[in-house]
């Protein structure tokens, strides 16, 4: 490994992996430094990587087993013959989108966090992007746990958040009903009743033994046990805490052929919005989650 390089890319999170060509099989000396790097500094990042779909799935899948893409609302998978590609683009073709997302701002949050078992990990590789636009900031979140100010950490102690599973992050309801916009409106919207998966507000990695905190979303989630409106409250100081870490965390800049993954278990990202007049297209693959559902 005479050319391999890991450079942090900030004191909190991330590094850079230098003299890895991704296109081609990783030795058994090799993978076991880029899993420990990873663990070490929770999101790694790859320049000037030239992959195509196949390889990009079978990197992603020396991290584990990989989750199914979700059919697009035309009905046929984002990649044909490849179930596992999921493709995050605001890019439109034939009258439909090519993938998912769009060209908005997504705020912090943990993938598929609403799920029993969220994703171990995600993997995200740049194809076509807009120049100095939509960058993904990633927010360390065993810091965030580790900085939480004494009567925060007690009161979230062995408590768990209920986690939305009717509505999408853009307020469509799973099931085909109102928009939350229309059952907000209705007056009838009861947060505390909604559908929803528990998690732990503090989450134990099963790798590395460290405590971080597991908040996944703002929208729709509420503190089990709590009144709402101390819920709220106390959502409110965990999220204020979050945002003012991720001003100052790592925000990625992407260029063609870049290739980032990162630690879904104790990291939360976010995406800035990009002007819908220009092109955005990247392929994700999700490893399938280690953890047991509570």
């Amino acid at each position: 490994m005479p050319d391999l390089k890991i450079i942090p890319l900030t004191k909190e999170i991330g590094a850079e992996v230098r003299g890895v060509d991704l296109s081609k099989a990783l030795g058994e000396t090799v993978f076991p430094t880029l899993y420990q790097a990873w663990l070490d500094h929770q999101v790694l990042l790859f320049r000037d990587q030239s992959l195509t779909d196949p390889q990009m799935i079978a990197f992603s899948q020396r991290f584990g087993n990989l989750d199914l893409a979700p059919i697009p609302g035309h009905g046929r998978a984002f990649v044909e013959g490849l179930l596992e590609m999921f493709v995050i683009s605001n890019v439109i073709e034939d009258g439909h989108n090519i993938g998912s997302l769009g060209d908005g701002e997504c705020l912090w949050h943990t993938d598929m966090a609403w799920t029993p078992k969220p994703a171990k990990a995600s993997c995200l590789f740049a194809l076509e992007v807009p120049e100095a636009q939509g960058d993904t900031g990633f927010l360390n979140m065993y810091a965030a746990y580790e900085t939480l100010p004494q009567d925060l950490r007690a009161q979230i102690e062995g408590r768990t958040i209920k986690h939305d599973t009717q509505y999408t992050l853009d307020g469509l309801d799973r099931s085909g009903g109102p928009p939350l916009t229309e059952a907000k409106a209705s007056g009838s919207f009861d947060v505390a009743a909604i559908p929803g998966v528990s998690h732990p507000i503090v989450r134990t990695h099963p790798e590395t033994g460290r405590k971080a905190l597991y908040i996944g979303r703002r929208q729709n989630t509420y503190v089990n046990g709590l009144p709402v409106s101390e819920s709220e409250a106390l959502l409110d100081a965990l999220w204020a805490h979050a945002d003012e870490r991720g001003r100052r965390t790592l925000h990625h800049r992407w260029r063609v052929g870049d290739l980032m993954i990162w630690d879904n278990r104790c990291v939360m990202h976010r995406r800035d919005a990009f002007s819908p007049d220009v092109r955005r297209v990247m392929h994700r693959t999700q490893i399938q989650s280690d953890l047991a559902p509570v």
